[in-house]
């Protein structure tokens, strides 16, 4: 084994990363797709300062980096000047197969340091065979063979898919289509199926961890708009925004470049009008059977943000509770 390697499963490194922009939608405050986005980056400077760009795992061994499990708990909010300085812990095990790190945020309040996030995240190594796109590759680094894979996930199909025979329109999909009827059937959920496209993907052809997340967010706005609690309408009645305190993303299988994906976002507990928690499912159709590629949770609250960053949860209202309570499946209130 390489030092490398062994500086990569034994050594803990700590970056300073600031988020990115983009995520400071409401506010200065950083939503938590850019919290995660932050996690993620920090695990690759990881594997940089041990030795292991992803880069360069890619351009010479065909080794693509794929994060396929990342759970966050949020406990304080970053805003968007915050220097967050972010620690990275191996915790893998001596006969797992994938890698596993605890993630630390910690940033600067009233000047001291305070713990802002803790994730647990865990990756796979998959191997690019195909020999148009690599047609020279070196050996796989020595003892990072048992964390590459062929494939992601894998899970056996499930049950037959009805048939589908309408087409895809721009932005969503046909008003009625079988599969989507029975995978909302009877459900508190909301759900569209999307194409997956070019920007959600990475080494040429599958979706990346990132494209989840946004699908994740996006989910959340989908659902609170068809129930008639739009996320703009609230911020203009109540100045209440969704806040999050833990999400979870769990890649089960590949979803590809151009494939119909089904997004199915169901609400499954409200905790005393103050929290609730949302599961995200995704589905794509192969040989006429269902396949589940990913799986997710996702707690939220409702708070008011004033001077940009200071932010207080509230309670729940009738009219949020009456929203999250539909149990018939259907898109429209």
């Amino acid at each position: 084994m390489s030092q490398a390697v062994k500086s990569l499963l034994n050594e803990s490194t700590t970056v300073v990363l600031s988020p990115g922009y983009e995520g400071a939608n409401i506010g200065t405050i950083i939503g938590f797709k850019h919290v995660n986005y932050l996690v993620e980056k920090a695990v690759i400077a990881h594997f940089r300062r041990s030795g292991l760009p992803v880069g360069r795992l890619y351009e010479e061994h065909g080794l693509g980096f794929d994060i396929v499990d990342i759970d966050s708990r949020l406990q304080t909010a970053l805003v968007v000047d915050d220097e967050a300085s972010i620690e990275v812990t191996p915790v893998t095990k001596d006969d797992a197969t994938e890698l596993s790190f605890k993630v630390a945020i910690t940033v600067e309040r009233d000047g001291a340091p305070k713990k802002a996030v803790a994730a647990k995240v865990k990756a796979v190594l998959r191997h690019d065979e195909n020999d148009v796109r690599m047609p020279r590759r070196l050996p796989v680094p020595e003892g990072l063979e048992r964390f590459v894979t062929a494939r992601i996930g894998g899970v056996e199909p499930g049950a037959a898919a009805p048939a589908v025979t309408e087409k895809l329109i721009s932005g969503g999909c046909a008003e009625t289509d079988a599969v989507l009827e029975r995978l909302l059937a009877g459900q508190n959920a909301y759900g569209w199926k999307f194409r997956i496209p070019y920007p959600f993907v990475h080494f040429f052809e599958r979706l990346q961890m990132s494209g989840y997340l946004r699908l994740m967010e996006e989910a959340k706005h989908r659902f609170v708009d068809a129930r008639g609690i739009s996320i703009r309408a609230l911020l203009e009645e109540k100045n209440w925004i969704p806040a999050v305190t833990h999400s979870r993303v769990t890649l089960l299988d590949e979803a590809l470049l151009e494939e119909d994906l089904y997004v199915v976002y169901t609400v499954d507990n409200v905790f005393k009008n103050l929290l609730y928690t949302s599961r995200l499912d995704t589905y794509v159709v192969r040989d006429g059977r269902l396949v589940q590629t990913s799986t997710g949770t996702i707690t939220h609250a409702y708070g008011v943000v004033e001077n940009g960053k200071e932010g207080r949860l509230v309670t729940f209202d009738e009219r949020v509770l009456n929203a999250f309570a539909f149990g018939d499946g259907r898109n429209q209130p």
